[in-house]
């Protein structure tokens, strides 16, 4: 039996019916990663005995009818995540050693239902990336075809749950960096509402994009973890209470809008075009009204995301200087200053490094106005204008990426060539939307490709049952 490919409803069926065990269940996922993690380098760090000792436990609940409503639930956790007693990195030098004191709240909270954490994914520096060739710990590989990346922020956590390493995936999307590795490895990626899962414990990239959400092949399994993690938290005063959106009632609307300069955008996969249309006509003939629309800031959208993050990661990474925790230089320094640069021009890599860099310079005194608030005042705009379509429509869709995942290399040598790959994704993050990527086939290379849904704040549930029709 192949239970990575059951819904956990199922699994859980077979579970309460004593047909599997908990313990069963985690063999089969550590069976998986031994025979393909070396390769693929999706898990840091495996808790083999560990997972292995909370299965049996749990077995003892399910004997005495006391199991958690996720009890034998596997998940994977993104290395920017917090779990107590572990290790988290970041995907970075500069946090080596580093053990968490706490678990972040989306982490604890599948922990409080019994889900079992297996082992630590592998994520680009800090979040930041998009083909996960930005890690300390080398690249993530493509479990459709090595030769390829699989996508970042959180590819570990797609190729984990693309290779039947683990049944979820924890990942954290700042401009599309759950949607667009799951495009690439052909499963399921959710990015909630912003404010609607508590970031306490997420290591921070920034912190007004920064967003948890699960990464799954089934949807129900993804709107199953997003009911645990969601919700108030006393340490995130960014979380909002879904009290105070009583009357958003998921929509039963039909109309459907797609942007028409991203639709015909000319970096655009001529294969992932010819699909994305053939999922048009597809929502034709189940009743939905497909209406093009026009959308003005595309060109600025890029811009606004990366002057945002850049300066927000500026101020965050900051706290990373070799004084309370991580990595600290080695080399004699003459003054703290001294140990500070040292130590972070050693631990830091490159594209952290011209982030920081970048974001400085539009936190900067003399560019700050012609930069930083500039940047701000457009990502009003476009999110007004975004969610006055939404007014308008009940989805926005679009390609998840312009193209399937690139080559190993290929995009290293340019980082603007990366950063472009960001247009369809970031837009969701900008405005603050949930949006989810589903998988929409294969390129005529045999390569997955993504369809995206985007939707008003706090419209999950819709988002997930048009997701339903079309998978």
């Amino acid at each position: 039996m192949n239970i990575s490919q059951l819904k956990y409803s199922d699994l859980k069926k077979l579970l309460d019916q004593g047909q599997l065990t908990c313990v069963d269940i985690v063999k089969y996922y550590l069976s998986q990663i031994e025979a393909h993690n070396s390769k693929l380098n999706a898990f840091l760090e495996v808790y083999a005995s560990e997972a292995l000792e909370k299965a049996d436990q749990i077995d003892l609940k399910f004997q005495a009818g006391t199991a958690g409503e996720l009890a034998g639930l596997v998940i994977g956790i993104k290395d920017l995540l917090c779990f107590e007693a572990h290790h988290s990195y970041a995907g970075s030098k500069i946090l080596h050693s580093f053990k968490s004191t706490f678990s972040a709240t989306a982490v604890q909270r599948l922990l409080d239902q019994d889900a079992i954490v297996i082992g630590r994914q592998n994520c680009d520096e800090f979040g930041m990336g998009s083909t996960n060739e930005n890690s300390a710990f080398g690249p993530v590989l493509n479990f459709k075809n090595t030769a390829h990346v699989a996508g970042g922020s959180s590819g570990g956590s797609a190729v984990a749950v693309q290779a039947n390493m683990c049944h979820i995936s924890l990942g954290t999307d700042t401009g599309g960096s759950i949607r667009m590795p799951a495009a690439f490895c052909g499963v399921m990626g959710l990015k909630p509402t912003y404010g609607r899962v508590s970031r306490w414990g997420l290591i921070a990239y920034a912190s007004s994009f920064d967003t948890i959400g699960p990464m799954a092949r089934h949807v129900d399994d993804l709107a199953l973890v997003l009911k645990y993690i969601a919700g108030a938290d006393g340490q995130d005063s960014t979380v909002i209470s879904m009290s105070e959106f009583s009357d958003k009632k998921p929509s039963t609307g039909k109309r459907i809008a797609y942007i028409k300069e991203m639709a015909e955008h000319p970096s655009l996969q001529a294969d992932i075009k010819i699909a994305f249309f053939e999922r048009l006509e597809q929502l034709k003939t189940k009743g939905y009204e497909i209406i093009p629309v026009d959308f003005p800031f595309v060109d600025a959208l890029l811009p606004t995301y990366y002057i945002l993050t850049t300066a927000e990661a500026s101020s965050n990474l900051s706290r990373f200087d070799g004084v309370k925790f991580g990595h600290r230089t080695s080399v004699a320094t003459k003054d703290l200053l001294d140990m500070y640069k040292k130590t972070r021009d050693e631990a830091f890599g490159e594209e952290v490094k011209r982030r920081i860099m970048l974001g400085t310079f539009v936190l900067s005194a003399d560019y700050y106005d012609a930069y930083y608030t500039k940047a701000q005042k457009v990502r009003r705009l476009i999110k007004e204008f975004t969610q006055g379509l939404l007014v308008e429509n009940d989805f926005l869709v679009s390609p998840t990426t312009s193209a399937t995942a690139y080559r190993l290399g290929e995009k290293t040598l340019d980082p603007l060539q990366m950063y472009l790959g960001d247009l369809f994704t970031v837009q969701a993050n900008v405005a603050g939307l949930p949006a989810i990527s589903i998988p929409m086939g294969e390129d005529t290379q045999s390569m997955p490709m993504g369809f995206q849904i985007m939707a008003d704040v706090f419209q999950e549930e819709a988002m997930l049952n048009l997701a339903k029709e079309l998978v």
